[in-house]
């Protein structure tokens, strides 16, 4: 199974969280406008991508979810060849939510406009609350994935890892390891790891989030668990990001 991309949700404040990922080395996309309601910026990698997604502000939405869900990381997404099939084998797992859907956007190539197509399929919220778990079956890769916008000056390359928070650290990790048919690595320190083709799943539970992250790290609040942080693949010297207005922490390395 390979990651197709993740997500920060930014609510009404896409304006100023397009300024912020400029600002951090990232080539952002034209804003996209998706037939539910949504409006969307991407940065793209190789395979994978960031996005980042919101409602126009002051304008109606079909995307409930993004004003009940919090700022900040809140989605993980991986890709699918027919979501059809994708949703037969979640309800195989018990993890089936709603069915798939279909929906586009319009990208301008070369002067033209043409409409990107895309069909997702969720997993039910309750059996990951820390986000958004779904597969994306793209109709029309190529208007996603262009030369363009695929190279960044922090030199970024890849998604690497997701980090999640959670208060029940084996039953979190052994979710994911289903839902991705794998396994789960336990490590000495009481955190599990699940790996697919491309992307490691960090699963923690807050001392030791904190521990990894220090300062940087976010607090659960009221919640049972949480996407943590992000890692990505970058040439660049290792760092490490706070977003302090979308409660996130993003980490670059080699």
């Amino acid at each position: 199974m390979q990651l197709d991309h993740v997500v920060i949700n930014v609510r009404a404040d896409m304006d100023a969280a397009e300024i912020e990922f400029g600002n951090l080395g990232f080539t952002i996309t034209p804003r996209g406008f998706h037939t539910l309601g949504s409006i969307n910026h991407l940065m793209i990698f190789e395979t994978d991508y960031l996005e980042l997604i919101g409602i126009p502000e002051g304008g109606e939405t079909k995307r409930a979810d993004l004003l009940t869900a919090p700022l900040g990381i809140n989605g993980l997404v991986f890709k699918s060849e027919d979501v059809d099939l994708t949703f037969k084998k979640l309800k195989e797992l018990g993890m089936d939510g709603e069915p798939p859907r279909s929906f586009s956007r319009p990208v301008e190539i070369d002067g033209t406009m043409v409409d990107a197509k895309f069909r997702t399929v969720s997993v039910r919220p309750d059996v990951f609350p820390e986000g958004r778990v779904y597969f994306c079956e793209h109709g029309t890769p190529e208007l996603v994935w262009r030369k363009e916008w695929q190279s960044h000056k922090n030199k970024i390359t890849a998604v690497a890892e997701m980090v999640v928070v959670t208060t029940t650290v084996p039953e979190t990790a052994k979710n994911y390891a289903d839902l991705v048919g794998s396994e789960v690595e336990m490590l000495t320190n009481g955190v599990g790891a699940v790996a697919t083709a491309d992307i490691l799943i960090t699963i923690c539970s807050p001392a030791r989030y904190r521990d990894r992250y220090g300062e940087s790290a976010s607090d659960l609040v009221n919640r049972s668990s949480m996407f943590g942080a992000l890692v990505f693949t970058s040439l660049e010297k290792p760092s490490v990001v706070r977003l302090p207005v979308y409660d996130s922490v993003l980490e670059f390395k080699n």
